[in-house]
Order: C-alpha cells, then sequence, then structure tokens
C-alpha cells in the first residue's frame, strides 16, 4: 500500500464498542465531542508515560476518533516496509517517511492530506517522553500547509478522563496560536508532572518552516 492510500480499517463502529467495553476496565472515562471538520491534525499532550499509548487508543476508540475518520500517524517508512510488523503499522495508519536529507514531511502530509475525504493525522508535540522544553513545531506547519485545525487531545491523570477540544483553527501567529493551546493544556494532569515541559517551540525551527 503506498503513503497516499486510505488506511485499512475494521468495521465502522467495531473499535468504538471495544473502547467503551473497555473504560470501565482501565477505569477511565471520555469527554468532548468530534470535530465537525473533515480533516484535522490531532495532537495529544503532555506525553510523559509509556502507559499514554494504550490509554489513548482506548479513549480514542471509545469516542469514536477510530472509526469515523481515515487515522494516520507517521513512521519512518523502513518500519512500514518491515516483512512483519510493516502490514500492522500500515493497517493502523502509519505511513512511511523518508527522514533524509531532501525529504520534506510538511509537504508530504499535506498532499496526503489533500487526496482524502476524512483524515485525521495524530501527533505528540513533545516528540519523546522525557522532559523537553521545546514543542516540536512539525504539527503546525503541516496543519498550516494542508488548511487543516489542529484538534487537542488529553489524557488528565488526575481525573483519569480522556478527551477532546475544540478544534484549533490557526492563524499563523505562532505565539498567539501557541496561547491558545497553552490555556486548553494548563488544567490536565500527566502521569509525570515534573517531565511536562513548556508549550513553545524553538526559534530557530518555527522560522525555517514559517
Amino acid at each position: 500500500m503506498s503513503a497516499a492510500s486510505p488506511a485499512l480499517r475494521p468495521a465502522q463502529g467495531t473499535l468504538q464498542w471495544l473502547g467503551r467495553a473497555l473504560l470501565p476496565v482501565i477505569r477511565w472515562r471520555v469527554e468532548g465531542h468530534l470535530p465537525e471538520d473533515p480533516k484535522f491534525v490531532v495532537i495529544l499532550a503532555p506525553h510523559t508515560s509509556n502507559w499514554d499509548l494504550p490509554i489513548g487508543l482506548v479513549c480514542a476508540c471509545a469516542l469514536g476518533l477510530m472509526t469515523e475518520y481515515e487515522h494516520a500517524f507517521m513512521v519512518k517508512d523502513t518500519v512500514t516496509k518491515a516483512p512483519v510488523i510493516g502490514p500492522i503499522v500500515r493497517w493502523f495508519g502509519g505511513i512511511g517517511v523518508n527522514r533524509g536529507a531532501k525529504f520534506n514531511a510538511v509537504d508530504h502530509m499535506a498532499e496526503i492530506f489533500a487526496k482524502r475525504e476524512r483524515m485525521m493525522l495524530a501527533i505528540t508535540p513533545e516528540g519523546t517522553r522525557k522532559r523537553t522544553e521545546y514543542w516540536r513545531s512539525g504539527f503546525y506547519h503541516i496543519a498550516r500547509r494542508a488548511g487543516v485545525p489542529v484538534v487537542p487531545t488529553y489524557l488528565d491523570y488526575g481525573r483519569r478522563v480522556g478527551g477532546i477540544g475544540a478544534a484549533i483553527h490557526l492563524t499563523g501567529e505562532i505565539e498567539a496560536d501557541l496561547d491558545v493551546m497553552r490555556r486548553f493544556y494548563a488544567p490536565f494532569q500527566a502521569r509525570h508532572p515534573e517531565l511536562v515541559g513548556e508549550i513553545r517551540f524553538k526559534a530557530g525551527d518555527a522560522a525555517r518552516r514559517a
């Protein structure tokens, strides 16, 4: 399957049923509503634990994110081409990217957005579970180039709640847009609060992609 092809998905509603069934087992609940926009970039923050992925997947399934949209995430192309795990990763929406010097992930993902009718691209802007002083700006520039909003999602370990916020339609004024995200994420508690860094971009990183 090529990078621009739709991701294969289970029957509509199956994953949502499974997610809702698992919520009481893991003692979490969900809140929020699916965005009206047919295409968007999903960000999950703060990301401080290995538990964020399985809990986040259960919450995403329960909310309907994994059945209402073609879901995608970026991984190294060597992973998607692997003989055993490659088909599994692609089935879950993995899009292989070549991280060579000439590869432009922003343009690549904008082209894929343009070819799909309903799609969410999931990104963890911190890019690591360790504490970092900066967010990676790729999600912002992909959304701007593709003309789609950013939809913030969260795991609040203090309340054991996973949720979706309102879509953020980016203005191009980076600090103003980041202020919206700072206010949104301020109330939520990470599994390891001491690993939560600031919501900001490196000046050089933002400038290179602007």
